[in-house]
């Protein structure tokens, strides 16, 4: 078990997902963004390694625009030097590491320019861990994606998207359950017919189920997950006492926290902390599994 937290962190004073404004594109413009990203990136990596926080998700950001056409630029010849340092750096300390693009990537639109930008920018989230050297254990998370008023035939359309996708895109996709649309039963169904491993989300399982439990949801998304694919994935939050349901809490709850880690055994499972403070909660977490057989220690790592 390796804890992480996603993309940015506060304390180091650092920005690691530094952009611009398309109108103001540069080639300029994004080489100095990506010099600082990437430079970022190995601080945040080397802060992490330091503090036995083993799982990181590299922002989108890292390279601006990427998949944007008006980016023509050369970005992985150009890198290429800090992109292996960054790769042997993460297999050197056995880091995991992930991608989530955003939200506007939906493979499964019925609008085949939707579709096509969706696939461009997976393809640059491929060719950022490609360009580490990274094997598949690194993953690219998305949702099913919209419903566009039938459910089925919308994950029919996911399945056959991914079915023409790009070698270097398939072998990392994983798929994660949200709180709205396509909940853990959905992915399961589409991991049956694609082979896609499915990262469960605890905070949008409570929002959106089929009256799976934690520990029974565990364990059938950790069956979607192989030696190829890697350690199963979790992302971990608590829900938001005010707001909405499905709002990420600010700061981790090491009462819910030490619950999951309990309920869960024994199965084993990378933890990511989609929690506000990012690696605040991180650090009281790696602390508060300390004692848990499946998380790996410090001296190991050291």
């Amino acid at each position: 078990m390796k804890i992480g937290y996603p993309c940015i962190n506060r304390t180091l004073g650092c920005t690691g997902d530094r952009t611009f404004r398309l109108k103001s594109y540069s080639e300029e413009r994004l080489v100095a963004a990506v010099a600082n990203n990437l430079d970022c990136l190995m601080t945040m990596l080397r802060f992490n390694a330091d503090h036995n926080m083993l799982f990181f998700r590299i922002t989108s950001d890292l390279v601006p625009f990427a998949s944007h056409p008006v980016n023509r630029f050369d970005w992985k010849g150009r890198f290429g030097a800090e992109f292996e340092e960054a790769g042997a750096f993460i297999r050197e300390h056995d880091i995991r590491i992930s991608m989530h693009p955003d939200q506007f990537t939906v493979i499964n639109s019925p609008d085949p320019g939707v579709s096509k930008r969706s696939i461009r920018e997976l393809l640059y989230h491929a060719d950022v861990l490609d360009s580490m050297a990274l094997d598949t254990t690194a993953r690219i998370q998305i949702h099913v994606g919209g419903v566009y008023g039938d459910r089925d035939q919308s994950i029919r359309r996911f399945e056959s998207v991914f079915r023409e996708l790009p070698v270097q895109v398939k072998r990392r996709l994983a798929v994660e359950n949200d709180d709205r649309l396509y909940g853990l039963r959905d992915c399961l169904s589409v991991s049956r017919q694609t082979g896609i491993p499915v990262i469960f989300d605890t905070l949008h399982h409570g929002a959106l189920n089929s009256g799976e439990d934690i520990e029974t949801a565990v364990e059938a998304a950790s069956r979607t997950w192989t030696t190829e694919t890697g350690m199963p994935m979790v992302d971990y939050s608590s829900q938001r006492v005010e707001g909405r349901r499905g709002r990420h809490v600010e700061s981790i709850d090491l009462e819910d926290f030490a619950l999951f880690l309990e309920t869960t055994k024994p199965y084993d499972f990378d933890i990511m902390l989609e929690i506000k403070d990012k690696e605040e909660s991180a650090l009281k977490a790696v602390q508060a599994a300390r004692r848990d057989p499946r998380f790996i220690h410090t001296e190991q790592h050291s």
